[in-house]
């Protein structure tokens, strides 16, 4: 018998479930700027066609759309670091949340007393889904689909039911 198969009884508790969520974003930097690139020449364009014609104020506002169309993927990218880890083992369930700024939110709960709430409409499937623990109710992947929710939900599940369950050990 090796030592890798003693068992340790003060040893870490095993990882039964972790997942990190993180928002989806379907435009990476590169299509950013082709994006940008594009609206930037058509905008030129059509103000330079306005600036022809003697419209002139236009063709600021033009740059202004570039401008407010930029800010708001900045904005959409900085969210985009957001993060929630969940880690279930047999002694707690640990949910850490940290925002696009850094912020970090940290929550310990042990893991029997766990329940996994949701709200499901009839249309399209899971809303929200919630950590409910002796009268709290903290907000779970708040940024993901209806089917990852219930994706999510079903493995989250399964991970408090083996904790549930407690530690075996088979020799």
């Amino acid at each position: 018998m090796t030592a890798g198969n003693d068992f340790d009884p003060d040893g870490p508790d095993p990882v039964l479930f972790s997942a990190l969520l993180t928002p989806h974003r379907s435009l990476n930097r590169s299509g950013f700027l082709l994006v940008m690139a594009f609206l930037s020449v058509i905008s030129f364009a059509a103000g330079a066609a306005f600036l022809l014609m003697g419209a002139w104020p236009v063709f600021g506002f033009f740059g202004l759309d570039v401008l407010a169309i930029y800010w708001a993927f900045k904005i959409n990218f900085r969210r985009a670091k957001a993060r929630e880890e969940i880690s279930v083992t047999p002694s707690e369930l640990r949910l850490r949340r940290i925002s696009h700024r850094g912020h970090i939110a940290e929550w310990v709960l042990n893991p029997l007393w766990v329940r996994v709430d949701q709200v499901t409409h009839e249309e399209f499937g899971i809303e929200h889904l919630y950590l409910v623990s002796r009268g709290h109710r903290m907000a779970v992947g708040s940024f993901l689909s209806p089917d990852e929710k219930a994706s999510f939900s079903n493995a989250l599940k399964a991970g408090l039911a083996a904790a549930r369950r407690g530690v075996t050990y088979n020799p």
